[in-house]
């Protein structure tokens, strides 16, 4: 009976256990075709099984902004709670507007995820061009508004915004463009100097009508990074960033050791960096005043609420220096946690970046990669007082309409580059 068996059509073989005796024998052509048909069902099933694509979206990013943005909120109303009383007769009024701002920029960044990225492709040069000129028409006298002894904001209708957030945008944008279209050119001297020039005219625009060095200093450090991820090798960047560290620590020991004042604000700034001591009445009062309220959390903080240096003591609390207070009340446990979260975020991005379906997407992600990380590197640093005080916010946390509806769309990027990461989904055993 064992001589009539003949190997089952596209399945293999058919095992004795599967036969059942019949007058024949065996079963009749017409059932082992019927079963041959079955075994190219399940061949046909198993391979529409291995070649379907899973749909990704990276929750865990979208759920780690949610929490930073939530944990923002909290030390948000517990450090300006006394100040907006004072000025406002309203505590919540600090929170009230930034809670808007958080709830609306969480469905910006739902929103811009849902649409095809490759969409900037088509009007980087337009969003280029319109970020150069909004940042110029902060010196107009209708447009632009001042504050705090600074003009850096525009009032368009009920809006009020500072452009340089959108030029981060624009640059990181316009980069990745450039890159791709240059191609190998990138490698060459010419190639780098021209990026370097898209970005730094840029840069130059933030410094000279908005007079905001901070922002300057972040928009060319996100071009030199972009740079630096397309390019092959590194060993030019780094003899360049050890020339720049000597030529600054040259500068810096020369301020040191011949000059005690100065006219130049921004010289002063270093000065002030440099013996915060000395100005403790004047100009190094909030970095002073931060250190203490830092000092005072000690490891574990005076409690969720208990802050004495935000009653006045660190001006402007709720903006740049409100590390100082997180530290405070939570001490430097909770401090440390928070650069965790950071550390995660960043890692998201870093992962989208490597798995994003397209150099384009990967350019994108990588420039929102190194945003995010210099933002937080220049605030944390300034707090610490390890850098002159340089007015950048701490993302998601500090005080700021403009910042995190634009920070939340650079988010919403990010995830719409991860929704286009293919996964295959594994084979069926």
């Amino acid at each position: 009976m064992c001589s009539h068996l003949q190997p089952a059509p596209g399945f293999g073989i058919i095992f004795l256990s599967d036969l059942h005796n019949t007058e024949g024998g065996v079963k009749p052509k017409v059932e082992r075709a019927k079963a041959s048909n079955n075994a190219d069902n399940r061949l046909f099933t198993i391979k529409k099984y291995k070649e379907k694509k899973i749909e990704y979206y990276d929750y865990s990013l979208l759920a780690v902004i949610i929490i930073l943005i939530s944990f923002g909120l909290v030390m948000l109303y517990s450090t300006s709670g006394y100040l907006a009383e004072v000025q406002y007769s309203d505590d919540m009024y600090y929170f009230k507007r930034q809670g808007m701002f958080s709830i609306a920029s969480i469905f910006v960044a739902i929103i811009v995820s849902r649409f095809d990225y490759h969409i900037l492709e088509k009007v980087h040069g337009l969003l280029y061009i319109a970020a150069a000129v909004l940042m110029m028409l902060v010196l107009s006298p209708t447009l632009g508004v001042s504050s705090h002894g600074a003009r850096r904001w525009l009032q368009i209708g009920p809006i009020n915004f500072q452009p340089a957030e959108i030029t981060k945008i624009a640059v990181i944008v316009s980069l990745s463009c450039a890159i791709i279209a240059m191609g190998k050119k990138v490698r060459t001297l010419k190639g780098c100097m021209f990026l370097a020039g898209l970005g730094g005219l840029q840069a130059f625009i933030a410094y000279v009508f908005t007079d905001n060095l901070s922002t300057a200093i972040i928009i060319f450090g996100i071009t030199v990074g972009m740079i630096f991820i397309a390019h092959p090798g590194f060993k030019w960047f780094i003899i360049l960033a050890i020339v720049v560290i000597a030529l600054a620590a040259l500068v810096i020991m020369y301020l040191n050791s011949t000059m005690e004042n100065s006219t130049n604000f921004r010289l002063q700034r270093i000065l002030v960096w440099l013996h915060p001591e000395n100005y403790a009445d004047g100009d190094g009062y909030q970095t002073l005043q931060a250190l203490y309220a830092i000092g005072s959390g000690g490891l574990l903080g005076r409690g969720l609420g208990n802050s004495i240096q935000k009653l006045g003591s660190v001006p402007e609390a709720q903006n740049d220096f409100i590390f100082s207070i997180i530290c405070e009340e939570l001490g430097i446990v909770g401090g440390v946690i928070v650069l965790l979260f950071f550390a995660y975020l960043l890692y998201r991005l870093f992962f989208i970046a490597q798995n994003a379906p397209d150099m384009f997407g990967s350019l994108l992600v990588s420039g929102i990669f190194i945003h995010i990380s210099l933002q937080v590197i220049l605030n944390i640093a300034v707090v610490l007082a390890l850098l002159p005080n340089t007015g950048v916010t701490l993302p998601f946390i500090s005080y700021g309409g403009t910042s995190v509806l634009l920070l939340m769309a650079e988010m919403g990027l990010a995830l719409g580059v991860a929704r286009k990461i293919e996964l295959q989904a594994p084979a069926l055993l």
